[in-house]
């Protein structure tokens, strides 16, 4: 779905027309993926949850700055990967599995 790795900055989180296999439009409408805004916000959350808990079960002790400072440094090395899954999970709210395709390009 993505034309690249998402920390390929020069391509970062740039999504293809369509499908090589099924030729299927990744684009439905202009602006489609604008949505997955809404599941990165979750997902960051999601990251700055897991490391507050991490800093606290190795009982690091950052202080509230430190604390911040390390959620936020987290939330940026992950941003290129935050950004990818969100709009492979923004798109699958959207296309259907079809296994019929599936079957065709598995034989081939």
């Amino acid at each position: 779905m993505l034309e690249a790795n998402p920390y390929k900055l020069s391509n970062m989180n740039k999504v293809k027309d369509h499908c090589p296999t099924c030729n299927l439009k990744y684009h439905i409408e202009p602006s489609f993926y604008t949505g997955s805004m809404y599941v990165s916000y979750a997902v960051g959350v999601a990251f700055a949850v897991a490391t507050y808990v991490l800093i606290l079960i190795f009982g690091l002790d950052f202080g509230p700055g430190g604390i911040l400072l390390s959620i936020i440094g987290v939330l940026v090395l992950t941003m290129p990967y935050n950004g990818a899954v969100s709009k492979s999970i923004w798109a699958h709210f959207f296309f259907k599995y079809n296994p019929e395709i599936a079957n065709k390009v598995s034989k081939q």
